[in-house]
């Protein structure tokens, strides 16, 4: 499938708010790029801001990076990958200029996993349809809302779930992340892990995406019962 097909939608949690003063910020960005001359002043006036901004970026690449690919310095590298790769000087919409990073950060971490153990994203051969506890392959299917496992991530009880998306085989922790976080269709899941998984994940199709999803989202559903058990 050709890269520019791949486009993402809203991810199943909720996606942060758009910081204030963003689309202003990114406007000016755009704004130095009309091929005239610019004095400094009007450089250091557009460009006002951007510390702050990149920072805000890059806290959220790396949360999405260290699901992907575990804390510490190879998340980190992700994360300054992403933001070099990102066309986002040709984009002065701030929503798209996330999707586009987000994109990137993606592509760069499942070039990383494939590095790491060659083939543990290889596409699932003589998959028969799914007999999981999941039916649908939605969050509500699974026993947990949106906004419940966007708290679960970035919540007090974030550990919790860092620990069960850790024990989660490769291809059931990547696509759950590319699907539930990253915001990546099924389509465009399958996409992103035949180019840039390795050889033996060509074969990678929508179907296979969903199949596999629905058994992360059974084992999220597994988890939380034991959770609630447990108490």
């Amino acid at each position: 499938m050709p890269q520019d097909a791949i486009a993402s939608t809203e991810s199943l949690i909720p996606a942060p708010p758009i910081p204030a003063g963003a689309e202003d910020f990114t406007r000016r960005v755009h704004g130095l790029l009309d091929g005239q001359p610019k004095d400094d002043a009007t450089v250091a006036g557009a460009l006002e801001g951007m510390d702050e901004m990149l920072t805000l970026i890059a806290a959220g690449l790396y949360s999405l990076a260290s699901m992907l690919a575990g804390e510490g310095e190879d998340s980190v590298r992700l994360v300054e990958t992403a933001i070099a790769n990102s066309d986002l000087s040709l984009c002065c919409d701030p929503v798209e200029a996330r999707q586009n990073s987000r994109r990137a950060l993606c592509e760069a971490a499942l070039d990383l996993l494939q590095q790491r153990n060659p083939g543990s994203l290889a596409a699932p051969t003589g998959l028969a349809p799914a007999t999981t506890c999941i039916e649908d392959d939605d969050l509500d299917a699974a026993g947990v809302s949106s906004e419940e496992l966007q708290n679960m991530i970035a919540g007090p009880d974030r550990d919790r779930v860092r620990n069960w998306l850790e024990g989660l085989p490769v291809d059931l922790r990547t696509v759950f992340v590319l699907r539930a976080v990253a915001g990546f269709t099924a389509a465009d899941t399958a996409a992103l892990l035949a180019a840039h998984a390795g050889p033996q994940a060509v074969n990678w199709n929508p179907d296979a995406v969903r199949s596999v999803f629905r058994q992360a989202l059974c084992s999220l559903a597994s988890q939380l019962l034991q959770n609630a058990s447990a108490r």
